[in-house]
């Protein structure tokens, strides 16, 4: 069984990668925020009492169908609510972007040069546009496999899927990734 603080550092623990897998499915960061929520509060409240060596699949499992359900619920939003869209602005305020200034932060503890830091980031910036455009069995299954460094068993668990289709799914997504980028450039 899990202590309140176990609870706590495991989910500390997953915040941030389960953000910004979040970030990847959805592409917005509010949402991506309200969904990782959802999910820790869904894992606190029906499975805080489980074995620590448990959570992490079921962390992974409920933030995978939370997100579906946010996908199912937007659908239907979209659907009733078309038309409501032509009222809204088309600015936004907010120009902080939290996962690059988690790039920078991490990037900012060795010395740089201008340029290389620029480069670095330009980088980063084509690497998650190209992982945003897989479709989203492969781009979950990458993720799961190389983000949150699930094996293909645990991965097929939480997609709720076969072993075989993960490594489908992952085949597909590195050989679509690898060619996008060696078209930008971005392999050696």
């Amino acid at each position: 069984m899990a202590s309140e603080k176990e609870l706590s550092d495991f989910l500390q623990s997953v915040e941030k990668r389960a953000f910004k897998r979040s970030v990847y499915h959805v592409r917005d960061d509010e949402a991506a925020l309200d969904i990782v929520q959802d999910s820790m509060m869904k894992l606190a409240e029906h499975y805080g009492d489980k074995p620590v060596a448990e959570l992490p699949m079921l962390f992974q499992r409920i933030l995978s169908n939370t997100t579906l359900d946010w996908f199912r619920r937007n659908k239907t939003r979209r659907a009733l609510f078309s038309n409501f869209s032509d009222f809204e602005s088309g600015a936004e305020d907010s120009d902080f972007d939290l996962l690059e200034s988690l790039t920078t932060e991490k990037d900012s503890q060795s010395t740089k040069s201008a340029e290389d830091s620029f480069a670095s980031s330009a980088s980063v910036r084509e690497i998650e546009e190209e992982i945003q455009n897989l479709p989203a069995r492969q781009r979950e299954a990458f993720l799961l496999r190389y983000w949150e460094d699930l094996d293909v068993s645990e991965t097929a668990t939480a997609m709720g899927c076969s072993e075989g289709s993960v490594k489908t799914h992952c085949s597909r997504a590195i050989q679509s990734l690898s060619k996008a980028l060696t078209a930008k450039g971005l392999r050696p």
